[in-house]
């Protein structure tokens, strides 16, 4: 099949949604696929490189860090990518590329499948002052688009309930998007490990609570440094790896609440995987995740999870076995300690976690995918 994905975000970014399309467009070649990919420049120029179109774009910082608006100058891209002719198009994301997916689908009449990553009404104090407005705007968007597609992709349960919840009355499949095992298999350096330990002065003899991620407000990072600090544990350290628009306000709160701390700053994908393994267990108060990748990663890197209690993470993360989901401070604590004071529990939950993560391998993602977009034609050609 001929595949064309369009994104407002990609790589050299670090997000969920780069670390899926990078993902499924690797996985789809494996497969034998052809695929190219629609994204926003870095500037104001539009240009090829291989298989990735990138559109001119200017920046929409001011709406979201980070983000980028495209220019209408899509005439001679639309003429190519139609001469091309896509046998099925994949939507990442719900902007400016999404109107490229559109026009395409319309001239061609070949369908959308569109993968619903965000939840938006968790994003919406960016814009809206009053979240039972930006709640409205986004369903009503979210209604917009789905009416555009001929099918959701859903990378949780959760997803699939919040958008029938809006009103999204077309078909939608949960697929989770897979993590690449490979990078956690082969084990890492001990040399590289003892280096980065040293580095980052990770103390011996302490437990390491991990956060990697996003610095920002919906991750509710204030809230799990307070919920450390109430904990009262003297053994731990809490190494922060990422960055965002929260980070001067967490790194003070955790000087204010005497939590020890360390600050890495973002990270490459490639070197993830170390950092997942100078941690002992990830810990995080987010509940903004649609499927929480961080989560799978950490399991993978055999890091039990102890998070809020969400359903995107219902069937991963399990209680007492590959981690915990906790439902306020109290039981936070509860879970920490039970952690911290046993070296057996720790040795046992790290080999659950890591035998845990197989299930969402990175060529069970493709796979699911392939046969998704051979259904979604057969669909087509019935109704055609």
């Amino acid at each position: 099949m001929k595949i064309l994905i369009t994104t407002d975000w990609y790589a050299p970014v670090i997000n969920g949604v780069v670390t899926s399309v990078l993902l499924l467009q690797r996985e789809l070649e494996v497969l034998g696929h052809e695929v190219r990919v629609v994204t926003l420049s870095s500037t104001i120029h539009s240009h090829r490189e291989g298989n990735i179109y990138y559109l001119g774009s200017v920046s929409a910082n001011r709406v979201y860090p980070g983000a980028r608006l495209r220019m209408n100058r899509t005439r001679s891209l639309l003429r190519e990518l139609a001469e091309w002719r896509p046998d099925v198009i994949h939507s990442q994301c719900e902007f400016s590329t999404f109107r490229v997916a559109h026009v395409l689908s319309e001239r061609l009449d070949i369908p959308i499948v569109h993968t619903y990553h965000t939840v938006y009404e968790d994003y919406t104090h960016y814009i809206f002052p009053s979240r039972r407005m930006g709640k409205y705007v986004v369903s009503c968007f979210s209604r917009w688009i789905c009416k555009k597609t001929a099918c959701i992709v859903a990378p949780s349960r959760k997803v699939e309930e919040l958008l029938r919840r809006y009103g999204v009355r077309c078909r939608i499949e949960i697929i989770p998007t897979g993590v690449d095992l490979t990078m956690f298999r082969q084990g890492s350096d001990p040399a590289r490990l003892a280096e980065l330990r040293q580095r980052w002065e990770l103390p011996e003899g302490k437990t390491v609570l991990l956060y990697l991620g996003r610095m920002a407000k919906e991750k509710h990072l204030e809230q799990l440094i307070d919920q450390i600090a109430d904990a009262g544990r003297q053994d731990i350290v809490l190494l922060l790896v990422g960055d965002g628009p929260d980070r001067e306000a967490a790194l003070e709160r955790a000087r204010e609440r005497g939590v020890p701390f360390r600050f890495t700053g973002m990270v490459s994908h490639t070197e993830a995987p170390d950092y997942y393994r100078l941690g002992d267990i990830f810990v995080t108060a987010s509940t903004s995740e649609t499927q929480g990748l961080t989560y799978f990663e950490a399991l993978a890197a055999g890091l039990p999870v102890l998070c809020r209690k969400d359903p995107c993470v219902d069937g991963v993360v399990e209680d007492g076995s590959n981690g915990w989901q906790y439902v306020d401070g109290e039981d936070f604590s509860a879970h920490l300690s039970d952690f911290c004071d046993s070296a057996d529990l720790r040795r046992e939950m790290s080999r659950t976690a890591a035998e845990s993560a197989e299930r969402f391998s990175a060529e069970a993602f493709g796979a699911a995918a392939e046969r998704l977009y051979e259904s979604v034609r057969a669909q087509a050609e019935v109704f055609s």
